[in-house]
């Protein structure tokens, strides 16, 4: 399948397609035996937002209770098969994958930026839970995404899930023309996704920056990570400009506001060996910035690093699960209840 490259020209599958199966690998790759087995299949679903054709992925019965995953930078949503799999509510489960990633629409901007991702959000929460709060989980960027949203649009929370989404160190003033100039630099010589051999190839990539991933699971991740392009090769699922540096400075005191609106339980998590995890934990306010969320757990997963929901997601999936529960979101007859008014999703 080619890989698309601006706006309206990204593939698009049935919105019926299982895409869970272990199809679609060249002769000579990974066996079946090799390759990770989802325990719940996905199903692929189009929605339009902000102008552009957004890819969901969506697991479970639309009429039982809504958890959303939101997935990084440089990430699609099936990264989180496995903690789907390892969830023991049977939950309706929604992953977009974000703009210029995946399945979903490039757009034709200079960059992408956080604005447009609370923007994206809104309208798919819109869609999938009008009348209700949602419970939101966020990875990195995603959680970073989750987090922000939950500031500006309290009232559509109900629980949220961080997983190392952990926000960035803060630029000084002086950095702002620093930054501008760096991006005024990239749009004239535009960045370059590297390309791959063979989908192995891109699973042992993956291998290279998460040394803990296991065989079947980079072979999983490979197919969704990136797709054959016209040339034969193996090219990533995403726009380069993803590569491109924003032009706008991160202000910790507009971070600190947002945190502060925030009226939903926060599960904040981290990995006990990530370097971005160990990076923010040095900076000398990091504590004070989190006292400024009214409801906050914090937990640490031994033995893991950044990807964690691929590492360690049957040991994560309880302690979201216990954390829901516990703050009154959890799956049950009474989850049901009150999820009531979700509407089931349409395919366009």
């Amino acid at each position: 399948m080619p890989v698309g490259t601006k706006a309206g020209r990204r593939p698009r599958e049935d919105a019926t397609t299982i895409i869970g199966s272990s199809l679609g690998f060249p002769r000579g790759f990974f066996t079946l035996d090799a390759e990770y087995r989802p325990k719940r299949q996905a199903r692929s679903q189009f929605l339009a937002v902000n102008r552009l054709n957004y890819h969901i992925r969506a697991w479970g019965d639309p009429d039982h209770p809504l958890l959303v995953m939101l997935h990084g930078w440089m990430d699609v949503s099936a990264s989180f098969q496995f903690l789907v799999d390892a969830l023991a509510g049977d939950w309706h489960v929604i992953a977009p994958d974000w703009r210029g990633y995946g399945l979903s629409e490039w757009t034709q901007a200079s960059c992408y930026w956080m604005p447009d991702y609370l923007a994206d959000l809104d309208q798919i929460l819109a869609h999938y839970s009008p009348q209700q709060p949602v419970r939101l989980i966020g990875h990195s960027m995603g959680g970073n995404a989750a987090c922000m949203y939950a500031g500006v649009r309290p009232e559509r929370i109900r629980a949220l899930v961080n997983l190392e989404g952990l926000g960035l160190p803060g630029d000084p003033p002086e950095a702002a023309p620093r930054r501008a100039r760096a991006w005024l630099d990239a749009l004239a010589h535009p960045p370059v996704l590297k390309d791959y051999d063979s989908f192995e190839a891109v699973a042992r990539r993956l291998q290279k920056t998460n040394a803990r991933l296991s065989d079947d699971r980079a072979a999983y991740l490979a197919r969704h990570w990136a797709a054959q392009n016209q040339a034969g090769r193996f090219a990533l699922r995403a726009d380069p400009a993803h590569k491109i540096p924003n032009p706008s400075t991160y202000r910790v005191a507009d971070v600190i506001a947002t945190w502060e609106q925030i009226l939903a339980p926060v599960l904040w998590v981290m990995a006990r060996d990530s370097e971005y995890a160990l990076k923010m934990e040095a900076v000398a306010d990091y504590a004070q910035r989190l006292a400024h969320i009214g409801s906050l757990e914090r937990v640490w997963i031994d033995d893991t690093g950044h990807m964690l929901h691929h590492d360690h997601a049957e040991e994560l999936a309880p302690l979201i699960e216990d954390f829901l529960l516990r703050h009154g979101a959890g799956f049950g007859a009474s989850a049901l209840l009150q999820d009531g008014n979700t509407t089931s999703p349409r395919s366009l």
